[in-house]
């Protein structure tokens, strides 16, 4: 990659990164009061794991975008694009995500999925629980494995 390229690469990713760390800080907030009888909170709550999912997402686009993009599969393009950021590309990029973040993502893929689409639908707060306790592990995952995919590109 180009020298000038890699810095707004890098730039790129650095402001997303911020962007995610925001969302998860007000996770951290909201789901310190987590209780099963406030479902305005519930709502909250999983909004925050909705938007930390998409933002987490728009990084690996980010990625592909510079790298690859091109995934081809318009039905799966959400599942494809995880497991390619999950793999090395030989002479393109190495992996970015590990297979922990990637079972995480993937599981907050099925939870985004389920919140954008169960119109009507109330919050279970059990279920709710394990995609916080989730979502709660993704960041200092996505943040090691951003800080060493960065160190093999440069």
């Amino acid at each position: 990659m180009e020298k000038n390229t890699l810095i707004i690469f890098q730039t790129d990713v650095k402001y997303q990164l911020a962007l995610i760390t925001g969302i998860n800080q007000k996770l951290v907030e909201r789901s310190e009061n987590l209780t099963s009888d406030n479902p305005v909170l519930l709502e909250s709550i999983a909004y925050q794991i909705h938007n930390l999912y998409g933002a987490t997402e728009d990084l690996l686009k980010i990625v592909a975008s510079y790298f690859e993009n091109n995934i081809t599969d318009t039905a799966q393009w959400h599942s494809a694009l995880l497991r390619r950021m999950s793999q090395n590309i030989p002479e393109v990029r190495p992996f970015l995500i590990s297979p922990s973040t990637y079972e995480i993502l993937n599981s907050l893929r099925g939870f985004r999925h389920f919140f954008r689409h169960a119109y009507g639908v109330e919050i279970e707060y059990e279920q709710l629980k394990i995609n916080v306790f989730k979502a709660l592990a993704l960041l200092p995952n996505l943040e090691k494995d951003i800080e060493l995919f960065l160190e093999k590109i440069n």
